[in-house]
């Protein structure tokens, strides 16, 4: 009885560690796109264009990947939600680490001309198609292992991965960024971190493999049949309340640690180890404080440590660009540390707040539309918007109040959703979602 107790034990266990590499991987190549596109890619697939132009149309193929996200929720969640979550998720590991893999193997312009940057947009498609798929299945995995009291704590793992991925591509690029000048950089070094990704899934589908399935979904009477119809029907206000509160995080997080790169380097005129570095601190300092708010959630609620960190970085958006200007390189670490800190207390209780808004017939579909979708109007336009912006008015507040913005409808959001936490998940659905004949 004691060996079945400890075995039962690890399983959860065995669950985190496991989302966490997988999603750490895949969060891994998505950031080194983003990374890469601030730095290189207009230069090497859009060369024929304007400095600034060529910045926008790099940014313009890392949010093809934002829109290949939702279409991979759908399609993952739906088989995610018939047959069960462990598989798919094996699926998803392998597509973003092939594509990652060839963006390191493609021309650029100057060999391939056009074809170079329509392969690079069609790869950076099949990214976004895993990372969609990803998240959800993650995110569900390791909540429906768990038990309900450490839903919050259980749910932040996968989300660790963010900054753990956000920690290894910039870690990566710095460290090629310090051992090689901008010529070898620009001509072959932006290309190894790439190809390091195979390397990388290889580790994380080996441990993918040693997870067992959701015993939520294998308890479940009945699968869905059309997940994304259901989710339609029976879940509409949780899915415009998941999209809304996912906004406002969103376009926060890619404005403090993506277009940061490229207004530090391009607009305040300094190295660009100045900002990786930034990034590299405050994202191991998320590493520890995602899941400590997933775990204060678990005692205070998730719409409370929600909230808190949407005001506190809606605030700390007017203190951000004016450290930035400084040019000191103390103050920029501050600006990104202390920018980070507020969106972990958003992203820590995140998950479960998405995720426990939905049936399980229906949680990895449900979770993953929510989440997705909302980063078309989120993290895609972001980084492009604030160019605009800063190009258009000359000033970085302009960037400051669409943040601000954006965190308005995510506290929206928060407003009109229901406190979950002491809910249980294991009914499935619940009476209130039952649609009636």
């Amino acid at each position: 009885m004691a060996k079945r107790t400890a075995q039962h034990d690890s399983a959860p266990k065995r669950v985190i560690i496991a989302s966490l590499v997988g999603t750490s991987l895949e969060w891994y190549d998505f950031f080194l796109y983003g990374s890469a596109a601030a730095l290189v890619f207009g230069k090497l697939f859009f060369p024929s264009f304007a400095s600034v132009t060529g910045t926008l149309l790099a940014f313009a193929t890392y949010a093809v990947g934002f829109v290949a996200r939702p279409l991979g929720g759908i399609v993952f969640g739906h088989f995610g939600d018939r047959f069960g979550r462990k598989g798919v998720l094996v699926v998803t590991l392998v597509l973003m680490g092939g594509a990652t893999f060839a963006i390191g193997l493609l021309p650029t312009y100057a060999t391939w001309g056009a074809a170079a940057p329509i392969l690079l947009v069609a790869l950076r498609f099949l990214q976004g198609l895993g990372l969609g798929g990803e998240w959800g299945g993650a995110v569900v995995m390791t909540m429906e292992h768990g038990g309900d009291e450490r839903r919050g704590l259980n749910a932040s793992w996968p989300q660790v991965g963010v900054p753990a991925g956000n920690l290894l591509a910039a870690g990566v690029l710095w460290l090629l960024n310090t051992v090689q000048t901008d010529a070898v950089f620009l001509s072959w070094g932006w290309r190894v971190p790439f190809l390091l990704s195979g390397v990388l899934i290889l580790v994380g589908l080996w441990i993918r493999f040693t997870v067992a399935e959701s015993p939520q979904f294998v308890a479940v009477d009945k699968t869905a049949q059309l997940p994304l119809l259901e989710v339609l029907t029976r879940h509409p206000r949780a899915l415009l309340v998941a999209m809304a509160a996912r906004v406002g995080t969103d376009v926060a997080f890619y404005v403090f640690t993506l277009y940061v790169l490229t207004y530090v380097t391009g607009t305040v005129k300094l190295p660009r180890d100045y900002a990786l570095s930034a990034v590299l601190i405050g994202s191991a300092l998320q590493l520890v404080l995602i899941p400590l708010f997933g775990a204060l959630s678990d005692r205070v609620g998730r719409r409370p440590v929600y909230a808190a960190g949407a005001i506190g970085a809606a605030l700390w958006a007017f203190a951000f660009f004016p450290l930035l200007d400084t040019a000191n390189r103390a103050a920029i670490v501050l600006a990104v540390v202390v920018a980070l800190v507020a969106h972990a207390a958003m992203y820590g209780p995140q998950a479960a707040f998405v995720a426990e808004q939905f049936s399980t017939r229906l949680r990895y579909s449900g979770a993953s539309m929510g989440y997705q979708i909302a980063g078309i109007f989120g993290g895609a336009l972001a980084p492009i918007i604030a160019v605009k912006l800063v190009a258009a008015t000359g000033s970085a507040l302009s960037v400051s109040v669409y943040v601000l913005v954006a965190l308005a409808l995510t506290g929206v959001g928060l407003a009109f959703a229901k406190e979950e936490r002491r809910a249980s998940v294991r009914e499935a659905p619940r009476v209130a979602e039952v649609v009636q004949p």
